[in-house]
């Protein structure tokens, strides 16, 4: 089990450095990884509940800041794709 949850957490980070062209996918892929790291975190001995809380927290509150980046980009230019940014 911890064998195929490294090799999901290896593989969805090579897939978040390596697709910069869709903003969607690289918040997609940024989301899987903070949820398999809360998953290592619940899974270690020195998890707590406030940890896991403060953890949660900041998580959502990356998750909503990264969907409104993407609003904005769609309303501005139409499209997730990144490259239109340098136009």
């Amino acid at each position: 089990m911890v064998f195929m949850m490294g090799l999901s957490f290896f593989l969805a980070l090579v897939i978040f450095l390596s697709s910069s062209k869709h903003l969607l996918v690289t918040l997609l892929c940024l989301e899987f990884l903070i949820l398999l790291l809360f998953y290592f975190m619940y899974d270690s001995v020195y998890f707590s509940f406030l940890s896991g809380f403060f953890f949660l927290t900041v998580s959502v509150c990356e998750g909503a800041l990264g969907l409104s980046v993407l609003v904005s980009l769609v309303r501005s230019s139409g499209s997730d794709l990144t490259g239109l940014l340098n136009e």
